[in-house]
Order: structure tokens, then sequence, then C-alpha cells
């Protein structure tokens, strides 16, 4: 054979390795059976319910809305704003409430964050995508709207997705491209460049905590406060740190290969995380620039056990017929609530009687 002939042989068969490798690795290939055993109904509203978070004493649901396309197709300066919107899952009858109205600056919120203090004050932290650049935008709550407190900004805030708070001003979030502009993103993302990382603001400043991480998205931590846990969406990793309650430091502990593309993470009231998660990530790609391709829905259940074990449960599956690319999933009682990036509305699903928390 000759040696150019070689050559290109060789190049076809590596870009073949590479589509096989990435078609396979993003689960493209995998054959899905959509099941959930409870009840669902779609609540309509809010455009894009990306993340939510529940006080796990009042039962009310705050939701990060916004439309996400817009901002994606760089048109963030212009269209609507988004909103956060209070659901409170105790009423009789549950309605929406904008707690957003007329801010004084573009809002375009994505991962969102509560802080309950020791006497139930709530502070809520909103990653803000401004066209200006990338905000932290902290609201303290007060009966039916968020007042606007502060917005907080930084060079090592380049890309956030997901904000997690620890007190009233510091903050852990998840930064998770190491590259700004898109064709640097583009490649992150299909060569699977570990570029992504955690930044921890102690109140003064930024500083990088955690790093070499495959897109950086949802974050949470454990009821004690010792441990932090973040999602890497490309390479399926949920990755558990040890928490220097002091510094902020993160210390590696060790990854659970979640076999999808995990999203945001939320805790119920025994502690066991729930994580929204899109199994066909190509699939996800392709409904973010086109509502008509349905991207499916999938929430687990993971329960960290004693020396590094765990347990990990599909509770949901579907389509995305009902609900396209889910990407939390927030327990109250025995209702479980899913968000998803684009979608209007957010779905209520009522647990089986074994799964409702207290």
């Amino acid at each position: 054979m000759r040696p150019k002939l070689v050559v290109i042989t060789i190049i076809i068969a590596g870009i073949a390795w590479f589509v096989l490798d990435l078609l396979q690795d993003s689960g493209q290939f995998k054959t899905l059976e959509p099941h959930f055993n409870g009840a669902v109904v779609h609540v309509a509203g809010p455009i894009g319910a990306e993340d939510i978070t529940i006080n796990p004493k009042t039962g009310v649901a705050y939701i990060s809305s916004d439309d996400r396309r817009n901002w994606f197709q760089g048109n963030s300066s212009t269209g609507p704003s988004g909103a956060i919107y209070a659901y409170n899952l105790e009423g009789a009858q549950p309605e929406l409430r904008n707690l957003t109205p007329e801010l004084d600056f573009i809002f375009h919120p994505h991962g969102i964050s509560l802080f309950v203090d020791a006497e139930e004050k709530q502070t809520i932290f909103v990653v803000n995508h401004r066209p200006t650049g990338h905000f932290i935008e902290i609201f303290d709550v007060v009966e039916n709207e968020l007042r606007h407190k502060e917005s907080i900004s930084g060079e090592l805030l380049s890309s956030p997705n997901n904000i997690l708070a620890v007190d009233e001003r510091r903050f852990y979030a998840t930064i998770d491209h190491g590259n700004t502009s898109k064709i640097g993103r583009t490649l992150e993302d299909y060569l699977r460049l570990e570029r992504a990382r955690v930044v921890y603001f102690d109140g003064t400043d930024f500083k990088v905590v955690a790093d070499g991480l495959l897109y950086a998205n949802g974050i949470n931590m454990s009821p004690n406060g010792n441990q932090i846990y973040v999602a890497a969406t490309t390479s399926h990793k949920l990755h558990i740190y040890r928490r220097n309650i002091d510094t902020g430091a993160l210390t590696p502990d060790y990854e659970i290969d979640c076999n999808t593309g995990i999203d945001n993470i939320e805790l119920d009231a025994a502690g066991n995380l729930w994580i929204g998660a899109h199994p066909k990530l190509l699939t996800f790609v392709q409904h973010a620039k086109d509502d008509n391709t349905l991207s499916p829905s999938e929430v687990l259940k993971v329960s960290l056990l004693e020396d590094g074990n765990y347990q990990a449960e599909q509770v949901f599956l579907s389509l995305g017929d009902d609900l396209s690319a889910s990407s939390v999933a927030a327990v109250y009682k025995n209702k479980l609530l899913i968000g998803a990036v684009f979608d209007d509305g957010f779905l209520v699903c009522t647990l089986p009687e074994h799964e409702k928390q207290n």
C-alpha cells in the first residue's frame, strides 16, 4: 500500500473512531424505556425553568426562568428579562408568583441557591448573565417579592453555571468552561477537555478551589457542610469533595460515574441527592437549537453511604414528550418538581409512598 494511501486510511479510521466514541459517550446508542411510578402534572408558565430549589420548612419552591434560547443565540440585551418565581407546595391550590417583576437591570437568571439562617431569614443567590458580563445577584426574600441587595462579579466568574450559598454572602460557583469564546467552548465540549472549575467567594475575593472538570454544572452541599457535590455533565461524573468549612478549600474525595449527563443537584430531607439529567447529550444539543427536537428527561436519586459506597436509582425517564431536557429535580414531601432548560413550565410529580420525604 502506498504511504499516502496509508496516511489517508489512518486519518479516516481515526475520524471514524472519534465519531463513534463521541456518539457512545454522549449516550446516543442508549435504548430508553420511559417510566415513572406516580402521577405527573404539567404546570405552564415559567419558560426555561432551568433551576428549582425548595425551602424545606415552608414548602415554597423558587424557580429560575428565562427564554434561554434567546440568550444562547447572543440576544441577551433584547427580548424580555427572565424571572424568579415562587410556587407554594403547601397551598391548597398552588399559584405561581413572579418575585422579580420590576428589576432595574437586565436579568437572565441561571442557577439559584437559597440560604436560610437561624432566624429563618431567606437569602437567594442567582447567576445572572448580563450583556456586560456575568454576575451573582443577591436578594432578600421579603413577603411576596425579592429585594435586591448586591451584585457581585469578578475575573474568575467567567462562565458561571450554578451557585451554592454557604452564608449570607459567601458562595461557591461552577464555571462550566475554561474558554469564553464560542469556538473555544465548542472544542472543550467535543474534544472533552477538562477545563471547567469551581470558584469560591469568601466575602471579599474569588479563588479557584477545584479544577480539571468536564463541564462543571450543578453544585450542592451535605447537610453538615463537610462535603461538596459537583456534577460534571460531559464526563457523567458526580465529584465529591471534602470541604474545609473555615477556608472554603475543597479536597477531592471520590467520584461516581452516573452514566448520563447530570445537571443540577438538589437534596431531600434525608440528605439524598436528586439530579436532573440528559441521557442523550447530542440530542440535547439539537434540542437547544430546535424546539421541535425532543430531548429525553431523566431523574436520578443518589444515596451516599459510608466508605465511598452509594446507591443510585433512576426514578424518572421520559422521551421528552412531557418535558424535554430536564435539568433539575427538587423534592418536598411526596412532591417531585422537574424543571427543564428551554421548555414552557415544569412538572409536579407525586412520588410513591416509599419515596415520600418528611
